[in-house]
């Protein structure tokens, strides 16, 4: 089976920049690291390919830099990887870029399934498979914790929902997110790191697409605008309260009635 793992490549700090005019971060010279829930993909993945004597190919949507991210997917086990790099999808919501993501995936032969992570640690929507898969016409599901393929061009999966654990068997080829914790991701391999080619990571841009106009991706193909963002107030005041166990209430009590909050 031929799978292919979408991966992002997320700040490593919280310490990130955040551009005041258009509301997005600025990922430009970041330090940046493999988006953790994506980690859980990649191992489903290698796993089944092993199974059933296929390949894993990456995909992912950012910066130069975050072909970095997909070079760690290869020394997983990951045949190769495609870097989906424009500056024209620079600022794209999560619409556009599932969109975006859905056009790359249609440059790329023989893809039976797609995995995603859950979520991602800077974005926290949990909405970009979901969207890719409309885009792309394929069946979905989400929080999936195992897939077995049957062999007869379906796959069925264990899913996690709100107040049981259904099997769905979903044909392919279909997009299917991963749930945390169903597995143990492996290590990327020093000797494949260090044996990986240049041309390992292949580069798309809009040019590659079949839909070319610059209107549906970035900024202006984003149906939703970040009005406002800004970091939260660091707050250090503290007071100790010393005394019996009484006497520590009722000084509580009074802090709280002091300021309004009972």
């Amino acid at each position: 089976m031929n799978v292919l793992v979408c991966v992002k490549q997320v700040p490593g700090t919280n310490q990130v920049e955040v551009d005041p005019v258009t509301g997005v971060l600025k990922r430009d010279g970041v330090s940046g690291k493999l988006n953790p829930y994506d980690l859980y993909a990649v191992e489903a993945g290698l796993r089944l390919a092993q199974a059933t004597q296929g390949r894993v190919w990456a995909l992912s949507m950012g910066p130069p830099q975050a072909m970095s991210a997909l070079r760690e997917v290869i020394a997983m086990g990951a045949e190769g990887g495609t870097l989906v790099s424009d500056r024209r999808f620079g600022g794209a919501d999560v619409l556009a870029t599932a969109y975006t993501l859905s056009q790359a995936i249609q440059t790329e032969e023989g893809v039976e399934l797609v995995l995603c992570g859950k979520q991602t640690t800077d974005g926290d929507t949990a909405q970009v498979g979901a969207e890719l898969a409309e885009f792309l016409g394929w069946p979905h599901a989400n929080n999936v914790q195992e897939i077995v393929p049957d062999g007869e061009g379906y796959v069925c999966a264990r899913v996690n929902l709100d107040s049981c654990i259904e099997v769905q068997r979903i044909p392919l080829p279909c997009v299917l997110c991963i749930d945390t914790d169903v597995n143990t991701p492996r290590l990327p391999s020093y000797l494949r790191k260090k044996g990986l080619r240049e041309d390992c990571v292949r580069v798309r841009t809009l040019e590659n697409f079949t839909d070319k106009d610059k209107n549906h991706y970035g900024l202006l193909g984003s149906p939703t605008q970040v009005e406002q963002i800004f970091a939260p107030e660091k707050n250090t005041e503290k007071e100790m309260l010393l005394g019996t166990e009484e006497q520590q209430a009722v000084k509580l009590a009074e802090i709280l009635r002091r300021r309004k909050l009972i």
